[in-house]
């Protein structure tokens, strides 16, 4: 069951961080996974006309974050302490990258999930990324 939908997690990036918010959208999203566009502009860019490291990072992070917050709600405070990340090919140029984002495990302190990126409209894996948050207590 969802805590927060496509809508109100669109609303919650846009309101806490408005720095990042314009970069991304989110394509779907059910309990099983979220799938997150990064709009890709040439300020993503590194020299050589591909997506750079951080930017992919950036996709993968925010990505497991709202799918995160899809299941327990609006937790600002939810932090990474965690993640590897796998670059395997080069991003196709002039396309937007997708992130498929699934929470492997769900807990009161601490949620683990997998993100795969591709380039959209290819098939191969771009980049591979493992995270884990740490949650905050309630109340």
């Amino acid at each position: 069951m969802l805590a927060m939908d496509r809508a109100e997690l669109l609303a919650f990036l846009g309101r806490e961080f408005p720095q990042v918010a314009a970069d991304f959208d989110i394509a779907a999203v059910t309990p099983d996974l979220l799938t997150m566009r990064l709009l890709t502009a040439e300020r993503h860019l590194r020299p050589g006309g591909t997506v750079s490291g951080p930017t992919m990072f950036a996709l993968a992070d925010v990505a497991i974050y709202l799918a995160i917050l899809s299941r327990i709600g609006p937790v600002a405070l939810a932090v990474t302490t965690n993640c590897s990340i796998d670059f395997m090919r080069k991003p196709e140029a002039g396309r937007d990258l997708l992130a498929e984002a699934r929470l492997l495990k769900l807990g009161r302190q601490l949620a683990v999930g997998d993100v795969l990126i591709r380039s959209e409209g290819a098939g191969g894996v771009v980049a591979r990324a493992s995270l884990t948050y740490a949650i905050p207590p309630r109340g």
